[in-house]
């Protein structure tokens, strides 16, 4: 368990951090492709970018990197996107559609990672939305995510700014999601969208069940809004920073707000 990191807050709201590690096992590393050991699609910086915005959160991060295995896709290997380009439980490619193995992990091999990697992430992620729904009643998972702008295996032309993933409205309650499009639709000099390319990962989908008090909404930023530049060495500017942490400590600070009917 020592590549999870939790921090237990008194907060409704829990931050998931699923692709911002960095870490690989030597087997693991040592398996990678020129391209592979690169990590670009790594979430670069979003721990940093949501530190200290909303007091007595709740964090569940990972410190393993998604090509080991991403913790963000359905365990049984099924597509979030069918019929799109897309990276999978073990990603095949990097989000280029590169290659990244020199030897592609077999079905044993994924299963091990499963079990080392991912189900200890979603244990350690039921068990706070637990905790938490139990002290208040409701939980609000707000799942942290970042990638490109402009990514052409992926999708076409350039991101918006805020990508707010709700599965399509059914995993949560439409005054969360109101609330979150609104303070990003009012941010000035970005852009936005609500169910675009992205409409929530695997965590939002298996944690959202508005009905059972436990509320996910995912948040997926172009690294253009927060990033020096989209290319290694991928430096965090913190002037462009800055003024987007303003706009996700508003929505912090209303889901905290927020209250169920």
């Amino acid at each position: 368990m020592s590549f999870l990191e939790i921090t237990r807050g008194d907060s409704p709201i829990l931050l998931g951090l699923p692709h911002t590690g960095t870490d690989l096992p030597d087997d693991i590393a040592g398996n990678l492709n020129e391209t592979g050991r690169g990590l670009a699609d790594t979430d670069w910086h979003i721990e940093r970018l949501y530190d200290g915005l909303l007091p007595g959160v709740t964090t569940v991060r990972t410190r393993i990197h998604r090509y080991a295995i991403d913790v963000n896709r359905d365990p049984t290997g099924d597509s979030l996107y069918p019929g799109q380009n897309t990276t999978g439980l073990v990603p095949e490619t990097d989000f280029d559609g590169v290659p990244i193995w020199t030897t592609p992990p077999d079905a044993a091999e994924t299963e091990r990672r499963r079990v080392a990697f991912h189900a200890p992430y979603h244990a350690a992620m039921a068990a706070e939305l637990d905790r938490i729904r139990a002290a208040h009643g409701y939980a609000i998972l707000y799942d942290c995510h970042s990638i490109r702008s402009r990514i052409p295996f992926l999708f076409a032309g350039v991101l918006p700014d805020f990508n707010i993933g709700t599965n399509s409205g059914a995993s949560c309650d439409p005054g969360i999601a109101d609330a979150v499009a609104g303070i990003c639709a009012a941010a000035e000099g970005h852009t936005s969208v609500t169910n675009g390319r992205f409409k929530g990962g695997w965590t939002t989908r298996q944690y959202g069940r508005p009905a059972e008090g436990i509320h996910a909404i995912q948040m997926e930023l172009a690294q253009s809004a927060y990033l020096a530049a989209e290319a290694p060495p991928w430096t965090y500017d913190t002037a462009k920073a800055n003024r987007l942490r303003t706009h996700l400590s508003a929505i912090l600070a209303a889901l905290s707000d927020w209250r169920p009917a």
